[in-house]
């Protein structure tokens, strides 16, 4: 599919259509024994959701998973991840306007994730769901927001969400997102509101000026695991306690670093080449193409988008270098003998795992002798961790309805607080990881 640039934000081709928007109210479809899993307030907000979340990142995805490739396997795959989820008690699903977004023959993770919620409609369990607002460089302005958030909720075919978040924080005009975020609650469009990978200061700021209109500021989703602590020492961890918001973690069993410059790598360049389609494709002439990228210059966007690639492109061509650590890490999912397929499989070789695997046997070690004490696998032992640390919902992506029960069993019992701190202790003797870069901008 294509990404169609309209206005402010951009949505996908062909478009939807007017459909009946949908409860999000769905039945058990399976045998599966449902536990009930304990639900927690996301910050200030009146919004509930499980302890685990489920991350939705790679479903219909073909720029980074699944091997270049969407078919009928991984869309049985997907829909089984989240039946599930829903069977064992998981009912908060994160996904984003960019997922799955315009290239290779990719799905939007927000029309999945809304067909498997209708598909599934009846009046039995709650779905909570989350989605976000891409910074682009040239969304200016407050209804930059309310206009892709629209464009979610018609993908999604909902009325509304739990929560809207940004998902990164821009170049410029912060200001306006943060007020386009405080319109979508008033409009009634969102339940709550959050922003992704903000510093202490931003985060601050942002609380702050949503509180002007009496909002609270419900979340921040950055990337946080046992390998990757930098909001403990950045003071984002410490600030989220002290404001009381929720700190929804990303890539908590540490499989993504190298993926996320990779993606919002893509990202850039396709809505790049949709803005450049979407001006061929109205006027069909060479002048129409000169004009308008004329307009990029003159307004900035092109320098802005080049800048930003560029610093991309250095990033992951010096990042395999000096990142000691891959997908499954903490795992053990990925060995030499066991790589990667795809895009993943040409950053993370089999000579690449055999040393990140020699500098991380201590702490997998660890892992496994706790998780055999509890009867539990090391991917649970790490998101106990985390969901220890309070105040921290983390959503491992799944990709398949093994990977959401196994999540499942993170909760329900607590390492001890020697455990706790024998685990970070030894974590801290691992090399230091790379992470986002905005989340120092």
């Amino acid at each position: 599919m294509a990404l169609q640039v309209c206005g402010a934000g951009f949505s996908l081709l062909p478009p939807l259509g007017r459909r009946a928007v949908i409860s999000r109210a769905v039945a058990p479809e399976s045998t599966t024994t449902k536990v009930e899993v304990e639900k927690v307030n996301l910050g200030g907000s009146e919004v509930r959701v499980t302890k685990i979340g489920i991350g939705a990142w790679s479903w219909g995805d073909t720029a980074y998973w699944n091997n270049f490739q969407w078919d009928d396997r991984k869309l049985k795959g997907a829909k089984a991840a989240f039946n599930a989820s829903i069977d064992v008690g998981i009912t908060f699903f994160d996904t984003a306007e960019v997922y799955g977004a315009g290239v290779m023959g990719a799905v939007s993770s927000e029309l999945l994730l809304g067909r498997f919620i209708k598909e599934r409609q009846q009046k039995d369990v709650e779905v909570a769901v989350a989605t976000k607002f891409a910074a682009l460089p040239w969304r200016l302005g407050r209804q930059s927001v309310i206009s892709a958030l629209k464009a979610s909720l018609s993908r999604l075919d909902l009325a509304s969400v739990e929560l809207y978040q940004l998902h990164w924080p821009g170049i410029w005009g912060n200001e306006g997102y943060i007020d386009g975020l405080g319109d979508a609650v008033e409009q009634g469009l969102v339940k709550a509101v959050g922003v992704s990978n903000y510093s202490e200061k931003r985060l601050r700021d942002a609380y702050n000026q949503l509180k002007k209109r009496g909002i609270p500021l419900a979340s921040n989703q950055v990337n946080y695991s046992l390998l990757y602590r930098l909001p403990e020492q950045n003071g984002v961890k410490a600030t989220c306690d002290e404001l009381g918001i929720s700190l929804i973690a990303y890539s908590p069993i540490a499989q993504g670093i190298i993926q996320i410059y990779t993606i919002l790598y893509v990202i850039l360049l396709v809505c790049l080449y949709n803005e450049l389609v979407a001006c061929t494709y109205l006027k069909s002439t060479d002048a129409c193409l000169y004009e308008f990228l004329e307009c990029l210059v003159e307004s900035g966007r092109l320098l802005a988008l080049m800048v930003l690639l560029l610093k991309l492109n250095y990033d992951m061509n010096t990042l395999a270098d000096t990142l000691n650590y891959h997908p499954g890490a903490l795992t053990g999912k990925y060995t030499p003998e066991n790589p990667p397929t795809g895009p993943r499989g040409r950053i993370y070789t089999p000579e690449y795992l055999r040393k990140a695997s020699t500098c991380l046997q201590p702490l997998v070690t660890r892992l496994k002798e706790i998780g055999q004490n509890y009867g539990k696998t090391p991917t649970q032992v790490v998101l106990n961790w985390l969901i220890a640390q309070e105040n921290t919902v983390p959503i491992p992506g799944a990709k398949n309805a093994e990977q959401a029960t196994e999540f499942v069993g993170a909760l329900g019992w607590r390492l001890t607080e020697q455990e706790i701190e024998e685990l970070r202790s030894i974590a801290s003797e691992m090399p230091s990881i790379v992470g986002f870069p905005v989340e120092k901008l």
